[in-house]
C-alpha cells in the first residue's frame, strides 16, 4: 500500500496568491483544499500567507512531523538555491525577500521555492500536455510572460535561476510596456499587456469620435484582458483585432524559440487556454512565416492541461505548486 504525503503549496502572483493542501500518493497528486486571496503589500501578503497556512494545517491537523514539504511558487527573477524573491515585476516592492528561511523558521517545515514557470513546465511534463516528450517549453501568459525549459529530459532554469525569461526580449520598438521594456514579449504576450494595447486602440477610437461598447467614455483604467476577451467572444471587431495583435506577437516569439532550442512541444497556460480560439491561427501562421521550417515540422503548440477545467490563472498554478516538490 502507498503511503500518502502531505504537502502544503504556496502561489505567490501579481494580482492573487493562493496556499494548497495536497496529498501525494505515488504519482498521483490529490488536490484536498486551496484557499486564494489578493496580494496586497509585501508585508500584508506574508502575514496573510503564514495565516492562511496556520489555519490550512489546523483543519486538517497537520503539524512539522507529518508535513513532508512546503512548495512555493512565484514569478521571477528569484533565487531558488538561496530562497529569495529577487524584485519580480509583477510583484513591486519584493526586493531580496528570504521567503524560504521565513516559511521554515515560521512552520518548521522543509520549504523551496520555484520560478512558476520552472513549476508548470514540471507540472505539464510530467502529468500535462507535455507527457513523454524530452523537450518542451512551457510559458505562463499570465499577467506576466515566463518560460519553463525542459531540455534533454530535465528542467534547465541556467546558471542562477534566469533562463527562461522571455518576457524580457524585445520584439518591436514599440509597443505595450512588459517586464520595463516597451515592445517587449511579456508587453504583447500578457494579461497586462493586452489591457494596455486595449487602452491605446480604445483611445484611438474614442479621440476620433467613435464610441467603443465595451468601454465606456471615462472607463479607460477598468480595461481588462478579460474585458477585451468577452467582447471578442461577442464578435466585436476591436477587441477581435487587439487579440490578433497579440496572437501575431506571441507567434513571432516563438518562432525564436523555435529556432533556438527546437522542441517537441510548446505549451502555453492561462489566457491561450481560455481564448484559444481566438488566437491560434494567427499564432501558427506567424510560426510558419517567421520559424526554420525543419525545426516547425517537429514541433507542436499546443495549451495547458492542468488548467483547462477553470477558467482563471490559478488553478493551474495549484497544480503546478505540488509538482514542483518533486524536486524539494
Amino acid at each position: 500500500m502507498k503511503m500518502k504525503k502531505n504537502i502544503l503549496g504556496v502561489d505567490i502572483g501579481g494580482t492573487k496568491c493562493a496556499v494548497i493542501y495536497g496529498q501525494k500518493e505515488g504519482d498521483t497528486l490529490h488536490l484536498v483544499e486551496k484557499v486564494k486571496f489578493p496580494t496586497t503589500s509585501v508585508d500584508e501578503t506574508i502575514a496573510n500567507i503564514c495565516s492562511e497556512i496556520e489555519q490550512m494545517m489546523g483543519r486538517h491537523g497537520l503539524d512539522s512531523s507529518n508535513t513532508g514539504a512546503i512548495g512555493i511558487s512565484c514569478g521571477g527573477p528569484l533565487d531558488s538555491k538561496r530562497g529569495v524573491v529577487m524584485s519580480p515585476p509583477n510583484l513591486p516592492g519584493w526586493n531580496d525577500i528570504p521567503i524560504v528561511r521565513m516559511l521554515e523558521e515560521r512552520f518548521g517545515i522543509r520549504t523551496g521555492i520555484h520560478n512558476d514557470a520552472n513549476a508548470c513546465a514540471l507540472a505539464e511534463w510530467k502529468f500535462g500536455a507535455g507527457v513523454g516528450t524530452q523537450n518542451m517549453v512551457f510559458l505562463t501568459f499570465g499577467t506576466g510572460l515566463g518560460a519553463g525549459l525542459i531540455l534533454d529530459g530535465k528542467l534547465y532554469a541556467g546558471t542562477n535561476d534566469n533562463a527562461g525569461e522571455l518576457g524580457h526580449i524585445r520584439l518591436s520598438e514599440f509597443g505595450p510596456v512588459g517586464y520595463g521594456k516597451c515592445g517587449s514579449f511579456e508587453g504583447f504576450a500578457s494579461g497586462g499587456g493586452i489591457a494596455q494595447l486595449a487602452r491605446f486602440k480604445v483611445s484611438e477610437k474614442q479621440q476620433m469620435g467613435e464610441s467603443v461598447a465595451w468601454c465606456p467614455p471615462g472607463q479607460l483604467d477598468s480595461i481588462s484582458a478579460h474585458t477585451v476577451a468577452l467582447a471578442a467572444a461577442s464578435g466585436d471587431p476591436l477587441a477581435l483585432e487587439i487579440y490578433r495583435i497579440s496572437a501575431t506577437y506571441l507567434g513571432r516569439g516563438l518562432a525564436m524559440v523555435i529556432d533556438l532550442l527546437n522542441p517537441e512541444v510548446i505549451v502555453i497556460g492561462s489566457i491561450y487556454v481560455r481564448n484559444r480560439e481566438l488566437m491560434e491561427p494567427f499564432v501558427l501562421q506567424e510560426i510558419e512565416r517567421e520559424a526554420l521550417s525543419h525545426a516547425r515540422r517537429v514541433c507542436s503548440v499546443r495549451p495547458a492541461k492542468l488548467g483547462e477545467q477553470i477558467g482563471v490563472e490559478i488553478r493551474i498554478q495549484h497544480q503546478d505548486i505540488f509538482n514542483s516538490m518533486h524536486r524539494i
